[in-house]
């Protein structure tokens, strides 16, 4: 029997982490086996793997010899950054430069580095339409991440987008309006935003690496599905037994708000709004399909998750 090839996975407990690891776990004759990285191998989320049956090992983005230790003897890595637990471009650059250096140094054979566009392609940083962020970025946890693509020449870059689970009370909840409609309330405009289920990230990566090297150097741009506000509404209406009414606040609107990060995210919406046909463009769904055959349209992520979804 061929020894399996271990896939080092950062962010291991996370949503996308987390969603690769359940898919190589899923289907034990893949080939493929898990070490799962995490700060804390003690976690509930870490012992959930180790009874799944995950190697777990410590590993952290900001100790590149930690990284060394833990990618040294795996075939690949899935590599992750979270922008919003600092909200810092420039430690999440470092972030990147330490897993780039430790794959190297570790020999990977396949990376993949999660990733996403830069938004100043789009809508140059001297633009007027939205504000310049951290000195010299528009969406920071967009262009941050492109700006070190070039760390990882040999990996496949998978373009990844925003996820649905963002319904589940992590802001993009509907709210009721003072006569107890359930309002959808982001600032889309008309639109179209390419959605994902976070678990569908790490499937398809799965499908990337069960591909050998056919991703290799390659960029793969992901999404579950294409829709607008008024599409969204309408689908939460189905899904929660009672009207949801599309009510898209403006960018401006939103990001004087004025929660941690409202600037950040309301320049992110702007992105999607202003550049939605390139945005959407790149995100071939039936290619993303052939990769994760499972691929949830967002009734079926709703199917799933309704009851997680707060109505307040």
């Amino acid at each position: 029997m061929n020894e399996k090839k271990i896939i080092a996975v950062v962010g291991a407990t996370g949503s996308q982490g987390g969603g690769l690891v359940r898919a190589i776990l899923a289907d034990p004759d893949g080939g493929f086996a898990i070490r799962a990285l995490t700060r804390d191998t003690t976690s509930p989320k870490a012992q959930e793997l180790v009874k799944l049956g995950a190697e777990v090992v410590r590993a952290d983005n900001d100790d590149e010899a930690s990284l060394v230790a833990a990618f040294t003897g795996a075939y690949g890595a899935y590599l992750v950054t979270n922008f919003w637990t600092h909200g810092s471009a420039v430690r999440e650059q470092q972030e990147a430069t330490n897993l780039a250096r430790a794959a190297r140094t570790a020999g990977l054979r396949h990376v993949i580095w999660s990733t996403l566009e830069d938004t100043r392609d789009q809508i140059p940083v001297d633009d007027p339409r939205m504000p310049t962020l951290q000195g010299s970025y528009k969406v920071p946890h967009f262009d941050a991440k492109a700006e070190v693509d070039h760390l990882f020449p040999n990996a496949t870059l998978l373009r990844t987008t925003a996820y649905w689970d963002n319904l589940a009370g992590i802001g993009w909840e509907p709210v009721r309006d003072t006569d107890g409609t359930l309002a959808f309330t982001l600032p889309l405009g008309d639109a179209r935003l390419a959605g994902i289920a976070a678990e569908d990230i790490g499937k398809t990566a799965y499908g990337i690496l069960k591909a050998g090297d056919a991703y290799i150097g390659r960029t793969v741009h992901i999404a579950g599905e294409h829709l607008t506000g008024e599409q969204m509404a309408a689908a939460l209406s189905r899904a929660l037994g009672e009207p949801v009414a599309y009510r898209p606040l403006t960018h401006d609107a939103y990001r004087a708000l004025g929660f941690p990060g409202a600037d950040e995210v309301g320049n992110m919406f702007q992105y999607y709004t202003e550049a939605t046909d390139y945005f959407t463009g790149v995100r071939d769904i039936a290619e993303v399909r052939r990769l994760n055959p499972e691929l949830q349209t967002f009734d079926q992520w709703l199917a799933a998750h309704a009851d997680a979804i707060p109505r307040h």
